[in-house]
């Protein structure tokens, strides 16, 4: 679970519903976050509601600080329940990228070591 969590509400109420949705959905994207990573991460999250003639718009934002990037996404629907779900879609694809860029090579590692035992060594 990501630890630091900060939720804003813009032009709306925060229910503890809502908050206990996005720590549940928003706090499980550790598990795509590389280990050297995961004490050093924060994240904000915006939720804006606006009021349109007949319907309501809501906008949820996430910013998530990374070391050495930040990482951002921001979705508009009509529930902000709908908004948190997608952004957390497209911030797995966002970290899985992050992943790959800035990633220890450890299978790199791992494959070499594999390959050095497996060839036999030669008598001189």
């Amino acid at each position: 679970m990501i630890k630091k969590i900060t939720i804003d509400g813009i032009h709306t109420e925060v229910s503890d519903e809502l908050k206990k949705y996005v720590y549940r959905k928003i706090g499980r994207l550790d598990r795509y976050i590389p280990l050297h990573a995961r004490k050093s991460v924060h994240v904000d999250i915006k939720l804006k509601e606006r009021k349109i003639k007949a319907h309501t718009e809501c906008m949820a934002e996430v910013i998530m600080h990374l070391p050495k990037e930040i990482i951002t996404s921001k979705e508009t629907t009509v529930n902000l329940f709908a908004a948190i779900d997608v952004v957390e879609e497209k911030l797995k694809n966002q970290i899985k990228k992050y992943k790959s860029k800035h990633g220890t090579g450890r299978i790199h590692q791992r494959v070499l070591a594999r390959i050095k035992r497996r060839t036999p060594k030669l008598d001189t």
